[in-house]
């Protein structure tokens, strides 16, 4: 088993390195980089990041930084379907705060984090661009606006 695991670890590596050098020559390569490695492998995993920098010629603190200070960047796979509950402040003016707590309570996580069934992800965003019809939480790639927490509800049961 430990050579399977071995094996798809040196695969993986294999490909970001691959997304990496093909990627290194656009202006300010990392972050262009970093989201490809997300929408191909789903995630930008720690293993990458030594990967990303000695392509780069970057320090692996440099890579990790940029990691974990864009939220954009999940260091583990999400669920199935993303939730986004935005927090700017015009969906803030209309309850989405409030609208975030009930989303934690009904799945039982945090925002930036996965129900175990491996279902939902849950993530707080700060601005959706439908400030007029807030709250506004996107489910997947739909966007709902006035959402209730009874909505909220319904949307997530859709999402399960």
């Amino acid at each position: 088993m430990t050579t399977d695991v071995t094996d798809l670890a040196a695969v993986r590596a294999e490909h970001v390195r691959h997304i990496a050098t093909t990627l290194r020559d656009v202006r300010g390569p990392l972050i262009p980089i970093l989201h490809a490695v997300q929408e191909d492998l789903g995630h930008v995993d720690q293993a990458d990041v030594p990967v990303i920098a000695d392509v780069l010629n970057l320090s692996v603190a440099e890579v990790h930084g940029v990691v974990t200070f864009y939220r954009d960047f999940r260091r583990a796979p999400g669920g199935r379907t993303t939730v986004r509950v935005c927090q700017a402040e015009a969906c803030q003016a209309v309850g989405a705060e409030a609208l975030g707590e009930h989303a934690k309570r009904r799945t039982g996580v945090g925002f930036g984090e996965t129900t175990s069934d491996g279902a939902i992800t849950l993530d707080e965003v700060f601005c959706l661009g439908n400030c007029a019809l807030g709250p506004a939480v996107q489910v997947g790639d739909r966007l709902h606006g006035r959402v209730t927490p009874a909505r909220l509800d319904a949307l997530l049961g859709e999402a399960r």
